[in-house]
């Protein structure tokens, strides 16, 4: 490639204009519709040689435009969920109405208020996690919040087309990440039963434990001493265990000819006591609502069942309010549909978040607190649907600070964290919802950093957003990586919702940073052993790595697990948002904001 003369001191945007722009390792210029990157690394003083390893041309003009990439991501998320909400497939989806019956989704359909809008939780969770037992879409059941008679409420819904509604681990984990929903925000929770109790290859893994299944039926406990209403239908079977969880529901509903509930089935009772019993005469509609007065009432099919829950959510009074503001909503004056231009797809590629959030909040306003100082993060105050809230987000372009120097996009230094803390704070106080958009890559690290007090003015935005009493709502924008992750309100840090876009990665580290680590620990081991490897062999691995660290970066890989509560397309947002205050509004604040002993 050769010499370029007179470049800048490494960092600075000067020498070769216009700068396209700097991230990690590398810079990024534009040369008249061609793009030189180069590893910063090579730079020395104000002259660099740039080697055919470390740089190359990309033509511009060949380069598929930033909306054609989202939405090939967009694509992809579709595709994806059209698969997840077939369940276990067609033929068994086909199984359920020859019974009588209709499928999880068809029952939430239904039940809900038409052309009301359903927040649904969970929808990748389980996905490949159990291909070895055949897989588990969804985790077989369906959660989300909804409106029943105008009462927004939590969903939960068994899905047997696959394996009969069986409970899987991560069954267990979404039906608590259900009722946790119900907990936080004190809406009624409906339980639309139909499983055939815990899968038993897999018991070990959701049977004893803390938050396994039984932890399910203390939660029913604990709602019920807090006045949270929950109404179960039995739509289908109700086994072992899993049969308290609609009779300690306040109210618990059953379907004749499909609906059975008992601690053990006849096969069990006649191996266990001799007993030849049919499972109707056992624990159906008739025995319960007639007999043993386990059951409040039984109905002829799904659909009156349903019908009858729709009339009892109706009958529900009014919810106390948290008192968070609410004005008239209007559309963002910027185009939503722009994100898709302004939002990069690629990674390393900078951009000015602000154009992001005006994009989301309504009228594009957005009223930006200490907008000079600690310019990593953006903090201010907006509205969505007309909602008040607060907005922490990671600026990913570069920024000059007060003192001259230059800043790199999405990470956290002392003079932002400082910023955060404080804004957090004044949220508490003047009781406005909080919303973290997270395209973070951590905090700065370095001496300079480490003299300046960065762990103590991190360690301070912490405990601002931790100790928070408002309710918090995250996305994954962009990056989410280390302990940037943490302070930005991840999932440890009990966000009500959180939420990531296809252009969201989260891990420790970057997949570049990450499998050079791991190489050099796995090089530095065989090394011990008296192997060496060759380059190109040394190359291989590093692929191997690589490849399989960035599938754990995906956030379909946090979605699975449910590390987030789903993957929605950039034009959700306002909805999540929105739909999460009003769920938060039904539970009024009442225990006092402290931050507890943080250094100043």
């Amino acid at each position: 490639m050769g010499w370029i003369k007179n470049l800048p001191e490494k960092g600075t945007a000067a020498a070769a204009e216009p700068l396209f722009f700097v991230a990690n390792e590398w810079q990024f210029y534009d040369y008249g519709g061609k793009i030189l990157i180069f590893d910063t690394q090579c730079l020395n003083g104000r002259q660099a040689f740039l080697p055919g390893l470390h740089s190359h041309f990309i033509n511009r003009n060949s380069m598929a435009s930033n909306r054609e990439l989202f939405q090939k991501l967009l694509s992809d998320l579709a595709s994806s969920g059209e698969v997840v909400r077939l369940g276990g497939g067609l033929k068994r989806i086909e199984d359920q109405h020859r019974k009588g019956k209709l499928t999880a989704r068809e029952r939430i359909d239904y039940l809900l208020d038409p052309g009301s809008r359903f927040l649904e939780v969970g929808l990748f969770a389980g996905d490949n996690l159990y291909n070895d037992e055949g897989g588990c879409p969804s985790g077989g059941v369906v959660t989300g919040i909804g409106y029943v008679s105008g009462r927004q409420c939590v969903v939960v819904a068994n899905d047997a087309t696959v394996k009969a509604g069986a409970w899987f681990p991560i069954a267990a984990k979404k039906n608590l990440r259900a009722q946790e929903l119900a907990m936080e925000n004190r809406l009624p929770i409906i339980y639309l039963v139909d499983s055939a109790g815990v899968y038993l290859p897999m018991q070990a893994e959701v049977f004893a434990d803390k938050e396994h299944f039984g932890r399910i039926f203390r939660n029913n406990a604990r709602m019920s001493a807090d006045g949270i209403v929950q109404i179960a239908a039995i739509m289908g079977s109700c086994v072992a265990g899993g049969a308290y969880l609609p009779i300690m529901s306040d109210e618990a509903l059953i379907v004749e000819g499909t609906g059975s509930v008992f601690l053990a089935g006849s096969f069990l009772v006649k191996s266990s006591i001799g007993e030849d019993i049919d499972n109707e005469t056992l624990g159906g509609a008739v025995t319960h609502s007639e007999i043993s007065g386990v059951t409040d009432n039984k109905y002829p099919d799904d659909r009156s069942c349903l019908d009858a829950i729709r009339k009892k959510m109706s009958l529900l009074g009014r919810p106390e309010s948290a008192g968070f503001d609410r004005i008239t909503a209007v559309d963002p004056a910027k185009s939503s549909d722009e994100l898709y231009d302004v939002l990069p797809v690629d990674r390393i590629k900078p951009y000015d978040m602000r154009e992001v959030i005006e994009r989301w909040v309504d009228g594009s306003d957005f009223q930006e607190y200490k907008p000079d100082y600690g310019k990593s993060l953006l903090c201010g105050t907006a509205r969505v649907e007309g909602w008040a809230v607060g907005i922490v987000a990671n600026q990913r372009k570069m920024v000059k600070s007060g003192k001259g120097e230059m800043q790199m996009g999405g990470v956290i230094y002392s003079d932002s964290a400082d910023k955060a803390a404080r804004f957090i704070m004044n949220c508490n106080q003047r009781k406005i919802p909080l919303v973290f958009l997270q395209d973070v890559s951590g905090f700065m690290v370095g001496s300079r950093a480490e003299h300046g007090g960065i762990i103590k003015d991190g360690a301070k935005m912490v405990a601002a957003m931790a100790n928070s009493v408002v309710p918090k709502f995250t996305f994954l924008v962009g990056n989410s990586y280390g302990a940037g992750n943490y302070a930005m309100c991840g999932k440890a840090y009990d966000p009500r919702l959180i939420y990531a876009l296809p252009t969201a990665q989260m891990a420790v580290m970057s997949g570049a940073s990450a499998a050079k680590t791991l190489l050099q620990i796995q090089v530095a081991s065989l090394k011990a052993k008296g192997q060496a490897l060759t380059p190109e062999a040394e190359q291989a691995l590093l692929r191997e790595i690589t490849e399989r660290y960035d599938n754990q970066l995906s956030p379909y890989y946090a979605a699975a697990r449910l590390w987030v509560d789903g993957v929605v397309d950039p034009l959700e947002v306002r909805k999540i948002i929105s739909m999460g205050i009003e769920a938060a509004d039904h539970s009024p604040i009442t225990k006092r904001y402290n931050v507890g002993v943080i250094q100043t």
